[in-house]
């Protein structure tokens, strides 16, 4: 097992998600706990990019539950179609809000978030949402197709 992830801070955003990604699937090959698989991605992107939050919400009955994360205290429920999370759920797309004062029914978790991006996490078997990972930034306009491409690559290695 990995004890540091190692990627190079003077690197484009591109290149670091390029070192940061075979060094996250390392860490979670083999790993059966999903909890355990959660937290360290989040802890991975959380150290590499120092985004303000980082973190999965789970599909439990008909809300998202708070699952692992990095950061500040979160939001414990969402509810589906409800802010950027439950938006993303219930349409099963990622969701780039470049400016979370401007998004509709947007739920302020913390005050300092500027910018998200949510991405789906998707069944193997039933091809459902099952769950979605949320990224805030203290930013504006922090997020884009490369984060999107990129932490859509990281989910595709969850055993769900």
């Amino acid at each position: 097992m990995a004890e540091s992830i190692v990627v190079d801070s003077t690197a484009s955003k591109q290149e670091k998600y390029d070192q940061l990604i075979p060094q996250i699937l390392a860490l979670i090959e083999g790993e059966p706990d999903l909890i355990a698989n959660l937290a360290n991605i989040s802890a991975a992107l959380k150290e590499t990019f120092s985004f303000l939050w980082v973190g999965f919400y789970w599909v439990k009955d008909r809300d998202l539950v708070l699952g692992p994360f990095q950061g500040p205290v979160a939001c414990t429920r969402i509810s589906m179609g409800r802010g950027v999370c439950g938006t993303a759920w219930k349409n099963g797309q990622t969701l780039i809000v470049p400016d979370v004062e401007k998004f509709p029914d947007h739920i302020a978790c913390s005050s300092l978030s500027r910018s998200e991006i949510v991405v789906p996490v998707f069944s193997r078997k039933s091809k459902a949402v099952v769950g979605v990972l949320d990224v805030d930034s203290e930013h504006l306009d922090h997020f884009d197709e490369v984060d999107a491409c990129a932490l859509a690559r990281i989910l595709l290695a969850l055993d769900v």
